[in-house]
């Protein structure tokens, strides 16, 4: 299958909290969206990574991914090195995407600066015939994404563009809510972290809020790119 976008994250809940307002909006406008988590997120204080997995697939059935995988690398322990570039290499080579997201560049989580760095890496090299991959016994031709950006996530940075997700700002929620384990529960016993309070929702909100005012829309998600963006036509800018 060959995927239009395809949305790296350093952990399960990475892609559904800062760019799934964007991947749902393009799925229903008939592009082949995926998803690949770098990790399991085996670390993470609350739930399970078994867990985690059916809460990743719960929510890529919300947002109409077409897949979503899991390169079961180490959580807390991603760093761009070739064996770990191999895995996305693999993953890149397989749905050969023409645009692919990935963490940002920093962040307050040392696994989301590392992943944004090995995800940018490998999309390079993953066009570099030179470098061999097998998938199921079988040589991948080489690949190589048109685009790589990055969407922001924590710390707040300026956005070269805004993807204004107004209209499917409740699929993204319902896709983060899918992270039971994670998020808000009053019921809950499991430790309380930096997601898990009430007011973390409000930040969400507030977040895709201030960012969809710079676009002068309700609700936005930002994303930065390394290179300059083509323009055809001036006109047709927002």
């Amino acid at each position: 299958m060959k995927l239009d976008l395809l949305a790296f994250g350093a952990h399960p809940d990475d892609i559904e909290l800062s760019c799934s307002g964007t991947l749902t909006k393009m799925a229903a406008q008939g592009y082949l969206v995926g998803g690949c988590d770098l990790t399991r997120g085996e670390l993470g204080t609350r739930g399970s990574a078994d867990l985690r997995d059916q809460e990743a697939q719960d929510a890529a059935q919300i947002l109409g991914l077409a897949v979503r995988e899991n390169l079961r690398l180490p959580d807390g322990g991603l760093q761009n090195v070739r064996e770990q570039q191999v895995e996305v290499i693999k993953m890149i080579r397989k749905y050969r995407p023409e645009i692919v997201f990935a963490n940002a560049v920093r962040d307050r989580h040392p696994d989301h600066g590392n992943g944004s760095a090995l995800v940018r890496d490998a999309a390079f090299l993953a066009g570099l015939r030179k470098i061999s991959t097998q998938l199921d016994g079988v040589e991948q031709a080489a690949w190589r994404p048109a685009k790589v950006f990055f969407y922001i996530q924590d710390q707040l940075m300026i956005p070269d563009f805004v993807v204004d997700i107004t209209d499917h700002f409740e699929t993204k929620i319902a896709s983060i809510k899918a992270y039971k384990s994670q998020f808000f529960d009053p019921n809950s016993k499991e430790p309380m972290t930096y997601i898990s309070s009430q007011d973390y929702w409000d930040f969400i909100s507030a977040r895709n809020r201030e960012t969809g005012h710079l676009v002068n829309v309700t609700f936005g998600e930002g994303f930065q790119s390394e290179r300059p963006l083509k323009i055809t036509d001036v006109m047709q800018l927002g």
